[in-house]
């Protein structure tokens, strides 16, 4: 079950089972040849079984009580802090942290409760022991590539393509200067550029910098949703160096009230530092016409229900946060009827799931919005019931 729990708090998710949901067929094409497969994630990815920290320091939900209990661990040395005093962002980070402590703290202990009443987050992890998929992503080798191609004229070819061609041929794709499209009812696996990709059904995708995407906005289609998940400036991605990071106000050049159709949600997946959430929610909604709703919290825990890393942890924190909001053109402000057909978001709901192994791999929220849309427009059942779903009507391609 790729959702475990749904309640007015929030949801638990199975976040490979969530994955696994949109590969259970799958069409695989090799030297012309088609043949029908199962694809799933590796599950030892989601096997976090135990909460780290520099200090090695664990952190459990305590049944009794709505607190955080803490074991340390003794240490032969401690890293001394060179300044005793905090800078101011790390004052503005510990504010907000107090602000939303006894909501992760108290909502996260009803969900993970409701989990394990149904036999999940009980420590189990499976005995199968592979190795961890390599952690450098072809994928993000491919974007990289992508910055150092020439511009093309884009009035002299079409803005869209087909992911297969006759008898499975995938040599005609160019991955970077048009939008590709896979219109199979099965997930497709082909080879691009020499690499094996799953591709999911009914689905189309532009490989591109964020400087280059015209194509999509050529593309034509409006969406409903909109998620972005930046490569925020931080101390910890220049140290991995597993990506590149984008200054934050570069973000404004995406055309978001181009892509975004009559009250599109957009959620922004942010770090934990204020300067960013500020900047989003101050400036960069502004900037494209989005009114901010919600704010929502991704709430990181191992297989057995602790929070990956300690709460009140100076370095790390067990939560990351998505802003939410919604898109308002001047155009929508004269339509009456638009503001009444939209659903609405609560505010402070938590996404609790254990995370997964790969850097930066966040949960799938489409299924959350979805059920979140169901619900309140009544086609759902009560809160936590996931049974009772009435026919859905036709959506707007995602």
């Amino acid at each position: 079950m790729a959702v475990v729990v749904q309640s007015s708090r929030g949801w638990v998710l199975d976040a490979c089972s969530l994955i696994d949901q949109e590969y259970s067929r799958c069409i695989r094409w090799r030297d012309n040849q088609k043949s029908h497969i199962k694809c799933h994630f590796k599950r030892q990815c989601f096997q976090i079984s135990k909460s780290h920290d520099s200090v090695k320091a664990t952190a459990t939900v305590d049944g009794g009580n709505s607190d955080m209990q803490q074991k340390t661990n003794k240490v032969a040395k401690k890293r001394k802090r060179k300044h005793s005093q905090l800078n101011q962002g790390e004052v503005d980070s510990q504010i907000f942290h107090e602000k939303i402590r006894s909501v992760i703290v108290e909502e996260t202990k009803s969900l993970v409760d409701s989990a394990r009443s149904l036999g999940h987050l009980n420590g189990g992890t499976d005995t199968v022991k592979e190795l961890l998929p390599f952690q450098a992503c072809s994928l993000a080798a491919l974007c990289e590539m992508a910055k150092e191609l020439p511009l093309v004229d884009e009035e002299e070819q079409e803005c869209v393509q087909s992911l297969v061609a006759e008898f499975g041929c995938t040599s005609h794709v160019d991955l970077f200067s048009r939008v590709t499209e896979n219109k199979a009812d099965w997930a497709t696996a082909v080879t691009l550029m020499g690499e094996e990709y799953v591709i999911p059904p009914h689905t189309a995708f532009l490989l591109s910098d964020f400087k280059r995407i015209q194509p999509l906005v050529n593309y034509g289609r409006k969406f409903d949703l909109i998620v972005m998940d930046p490569p925020w400036e931080n101390k910890s991605v220049k140290r991995s160096r597993r990506y590149s990071s984008l200054p934050s106000s570069q973000l404004k050049r995406l055309p978001i009230p181009l892509l975004a159709s009559t009250n599109c949600l957009v959620v922004t997946w942010v770090t934990n530092r204020p300067s960013h959430l500020r900047f989003v929610r101050d400036e960069l909604f502004p900037h494209w016409g989005i009114e901010v709703v919600a704010e929502w919290f991704w709430v990181k825990v191992t297989t057995s229900g602790q929070f990956v890393f300690p709460l009140d942890s100076q370095h790390k924190k067990p939560y990351e946060v998505l802003v939410l909001g919604r898109y308002r053109s001047s155009a929508d402000d004269s339509i009456s009827s638009s503001k009444t057909s939209e659903v609405p978001v609560e505010d402070s709901r938590l996404i609790v799931s254990v995370p997964s192994a790969l850097h930066s791999q966040k949960p799938s929220l489409s299924v959350i919005i979805r059920i979140t849309w169901l619900h309140m427009s009544g086609l759902l059942g009560p809160a936590g019931s996931l049974d009772s779903v009435k026919p859905l009507p036709p959506c707007s391609p995602l």
